[in-house]
């Protein structure tokens, strides 16, 4: 989720001479798999161009499902056993 985010940052700042940038293409190796996941599971209406941020927003979701279902364990056993 960071590389991806890094990646959007790193474009604006470097703008046209992104794909030229070495740890542009770093982020772009990273966070690939991920992109490339949601390309499989968008429909062809959505362009290439938006899958990044597609890809971003699902790994976001599954984080906060993630932490939202630790917290909620956490409450169950008691929060001195979640230390």
């Amino acid at each position: 989720m960071l590389a991806l985010f890094g990646q959007w940052v790193l474009g604006l700042l470097a703008g046209a001479k992104k794909d030229g940038n070495l740890f542009y293409q770093i982020l772009q190796i990273v966070g690939k798999p991920f992109v490339v996941a949601a390309r499989f599971i968008t429909p062809k209406q959505i362009i290439d161009r938006h899958v990044p941020f597609v890809a971003f927003l699902l790994l976001l979701f599954v984080w906060i499902a993630a932490t939202l279902t630790r917290i909620r364990i956490c409450l169950e056993i008691g929060v001195e056993l979640c230390k």
